[in-house]
């Protein structure tokens, strides 16, 4: 069965409501493992200046904060987008 076939096997369509919630579930999901890969990325580039087996006080505030102005950022450009949608 694929993601938007109908669950008891029949060949009839989900309705608009039913494809609408998957379509938002799947873009979430890929939404939040952009939004991981992105802040890994660019918060352990900026922080972690000598990769080893544990971070020093001031990588892991450093990465704190990268990934706090990041979801800060984040929140601002998509109220921005909302508000301008409108």
């Amino acid at each position: 069965m694929d993601s938007f076939s109908s669950p008891t096997g029949s060949s009839s369509p989900f309705s608009t409501d039913d494809f609408m919630d998957k379509f938002k579930t799947q873009l979430a999901q890929a939404y939040a493992q952009e939004f991981l890969e992105t802040v890994t990325g660019k918060c352990f580039e900026k922080c972690i200046t000598k990769p080893g087996s544990s971070m020093s006080g001031s990588e892991s505030s450093c990465v704190s904060r990268c990934v706090d102005r990041y979801i800060e950022a984040t929140g601002i450009i998509g109220r921005a987008l909302l508000n301008s949608s409108r």
